[in-house]
């Protein structure tokens, strides 16, 4: 699992520069105006689409309770087909699987399409060190490979780049072609293509990720919008698909249930513009298609999942609703997270696979307002998990002693209710009187942190026991 060792402090510190970013605060109103505005006109366009959500949650949690048996089945359907599946225990048993097959071919360029996977195993970086040049095909992938950049959304990896910051990074590496202006969006795609072309020509291997494995047919998934996954897996003698094991689903018309809300939440279209569906290499009258299909399936801490508090994250289809949904992504961006996998479903799924002890001030990055559960397609129930890892960090002795303290002092105030009534009456009173006036607070005693930022709103009348018990006499 690709976590890049950031601790609390830096986390902080990340954040805090993202938050002075005029840039990427301007880039990162695009998903509020793009992707959830589309998916909010997208599901209100499809009256069944909430039975669908129903209907998806329950095809995965029968899936993942008998995870085993369909992951049996797909390897058997594979090898039907004339394919390889081969298992890979953590991403170094994955990386070496990747790097020989390359070295059976005598690969030097490898092709990819955009895949997730490949991101937690660190495969470019891999190839690259052992003389192998992989070109990212996806665009948005393409830009911050020429950025050296990891992605910092799941479906939109360069959301936090303007048409700006694109053309000075298409200048720099295309200098044999048209220098293009800030607005010559046309331009800069036309280079793209251009460039790309002659790397699908003369790829020997093509990498993509997977959507879905259909255990009943063998058939590995891929939806994208530009074509570039066709071009990958299609060119190259070899095409080798990377997938996390809780991708596998029993049938394929549990594959199109799935696939019709996986769209609507992710980009908010109907469906992708390409849906691709590959079973083994090419066969004699076929008139093309790789000659050799590899599948390879990473477990990487996911089965030690199955049975725990934080299972319910294998259900995520790895659609970005709940990034684009978080007011902390919002505002802050995926590099700040410092892992594979950013937003409210890297929160939870990076301690769960890496150890909380790599990852625990994660589910901290969080208002806990639960927006992300209320997209979530599979309705995955985040905040819930958060909370446990939150628990587990206090538990542990992680979590900062300011907050151990604070807690703890709550919890002893909590614990004896009569006492917790009055202090909050008398703390509700104070405030009130003393903020009446302003109706807010620019400073206040041991609320800095908050204060440092923004006002704390004065309370308006007496405090909600209060109010409760006299509501109740009444």
């Amino acid at each position: 699992m690709t976590v890049h060792h950031l601790t609390s402090r830096d986390f902080k510190a990340k954040s805090t520069a993202a938050l002075e970013d005029a840039v990427l605060q301007g880039n990162l109103v695009k998903l509020k105006d793009n992707f959830l505005a589309r998916r909010t006109k997208a599901k209100e366009s499809l009256p069944e689409f909430e039975d669908l959500r129903d209907a998806s949650v329950v095809i995965k949690k029968h899936t993942i309770a008998h995870l085993d048996f369909y992951l049996e089945a797909f390897e058997a359907a594979v090898t039907a087909s004339g394919g390889r599946v081969h298992w890979a225990r953590d991403d170094t048993e994955a990386r070496a699987i990747v790097l020989d097959i390359c070295k059976q071919e005598n690969a030097k360029t490898v092709t990819k399409g955009k895949t997730m996977v490949g991101e937690e195993i660190g495969i470019n970086p891999f190839l690259e060190a052992h003389g192998m040049t992989p070109i990212e095909t996806d665009l948005g992938e393409y830009i911050i490979q020429l950025a050296k950049e990891p992605p910092s959304h799941i479906i939109a990896p360069a959301i936090h780049k303007n048409r700006q910051q694109v053309a000075a990074l298409f200048n720099e590496h295309h200098p044999h072609l048209e220098h293009r202006g800030d607005d010559d969006v046309d331009g800069m795609l036309a280079d793209a293509r251009t460039v790309l072309r002659e790397q699908f020509l003369k790829a020997d291997v093509g990498i993509t990720g997977a959507n879905f494995l259909i255990a009943e047919t063998g058939q590995t998934v891929i939806v994208t919008n530009e074509g570039n996954g066709d071009l990958t897996q299609l060119l190259p003698r070899v095409h080798i698909a990377l997938a996390g094991i809780e991708k596998v689903v029993p049938t394929l018309e549990d594959t199109m249930t799935i696939m019709r809300v996986l769209a609507r939440s992710a980009t908010g279209q109907e469906m992708s513009s390409y849906t691709t569906f590959s079973a083994g290499g090419r066969r004699k009258g076929d008139l093309d298609g790789p000659e050799a299909f590899h599948v390879v399936l990473l477990d990487n801490g996911r089965s030690k999942l199955l049975g725990s508090p934080t299972e319910d994250i294998l259900r995520c289809i790895r659609c970005g609703c709940c990034l684009n949904a978080c007011p902390v992504y919002g505002k802050i961006g995926g590099h700040a997270y410092g892992s594979t996998y950013s937003g409210p479903v890297g929160a939870v799924l990076t301690p769960s696979l890496a150890g909380l002890s790599e990852a625990h001030h994660l589910p901290n990055a969080s208002s806990l307002c639960g927006r992300c559960e209320e997209v979530c397609p599979m309705r995955i129930p985040i905040p819930k998990m958060l909370r446990h890892f939150r628990e587990e960090e206090v538990a542990s002795g992680k979590a900062p002693a300011t907050a151990r303290r604070g807690i703890a002092l709550w919890a002893w105030f909590a614990s004896r209710p009569g006492l917790y009534r009055a202090m909050t009456s008398l703390g509700t009173d104070m405030l009130s009187r003393f903020g009446r006036k302003r109706g807010r607070f620019s400073s206040l005693p041991m609320a800095g942190a908050w204060t440092a930022t923004r006002d704390l709103a004065s309370p308006q009348g007496s405090s909600f026991q209060s109010q409760w018990a006299k509501r109740s006499k009444s």
